[in-house]
């Protein structure tokens, strides 16, 4: 055999070396779930996500595949997002909704994923169904004031766990669920809920009106009843006094205006305090 020869099939065999090494080795990256597959059938993964795991202990990096009898297909290992299209949910107090809410999911279980939708895109989308119907049936069990109130943060909490529970089926994780905003389509149900809302403000304010008239005279007459016997005390105590007393109340009262004009009797009894008691 020449040289010449020796060095074709030298370079031959080097190029083929090269091709079946670049086919064998898979380059994986840390954000990315790699799942091996052999005829089509998940035969192993790579850098699947684990809770807790520290950055640079995953198993990403350069793996090796058979060349040519497996492939691998890889899988988001980031969190990922969800927008729920809007949708008009009817409250329990007859109140048309319009909801727009938004999810977090991540892939914790590629093969099943794999096995079930083939793709996160797919399985995006199952995730958007599941979470669309159950909004839907749980914001329908509530009223529109607990849907603005502190308590949505628990049904959220109650629709994420329950939205898990299917999630799981398809190797995923839903991570948080929440409502980005919750209104009155526009037009004539809104302007009636905001006259139903400003009515029931009018009530309890009377409520509040009447409760307070009512605390107030009752103040009254308790203070009433002290006076009277602190009165009863001190006409028991000194009667003469306390007709004194009353007298100069009668005399403000009557004179307060400082033009005030009485004809009596000098001996008239409303007098007497100012002609002075006998001694």
């Amino acid at each position: 055999m020449t040289m010449p020869r020796i060095l074709w099939l030298a370079g031959g065999l080097g190029l083929l070396l090269l091709l079946l090494l670049s086919t064998a080795v898979v380059r994986v990256p840390e954000d990315r779930q790699a799942i091996i597959l052999q005829f089509g059938r998940p035969v192993a993964t790579v850098n699947t996500y684990k809770p807790d795991q520290m950055f640079g202990e995953t198993g990403a990096g350069l793996v090796l595949k058979l060349p040519f009898l497996q492939n691998v297909v890889f899988v988001d290992k980031r969190v990922l997002s969800l927008d729920v299209p809007s949708q008009t949910v009817l409250s329990t107090d007859q109140l048309r909704l319009v909801v727009n809410a938004f999810a977090t999911f991540r892939i914790t279980d590629p093969v099943r994923m794999f096995q079930t939708v083939r793709t996160e895109e797919r399985a995006a989308e199952e995730l958007t169904r599941i979470l669309t119907s159950r909004l839907r049936n749980e914001l329908g069990k509530q009223r529109f004031d607990t849907l603005l109130s502190p308590e949505r943060a628990a049904l959220m909490d109650d629709i994420q766990r329950t939205v898990n529970a299917s999630a799981r089926a398809y190797g995923a994780e839903v991570i948080d669920v929440r409502i980005k905003r919750a209104d009155l389509p526009p037009g004539t149900p809104l302007e009636a809920a905001y006259e139903r809302m400003r009515t029931a403000r009018q009530e309890e304010a009377l409520t509040i009106r009447a409760q307070g008239a009512k605390e107030a005279q009752i103040i009254r007459a308790d203070a009433d009843a002290e006076a009277a016997r602190l009165y009863a005390e001190s006409f028991g105590r000194d009667p003469q006094f306390y007709n004194f007393y009353r007298a100069m109340q009668a005399y403000r009262a009557s004179f307060s205006e400082g033009n005030s004009s009485v004809v009596l009797s000098p001996d008239n009894e409303f007098l007497r305090e100012f002609t002075g008691r006998a001694r």
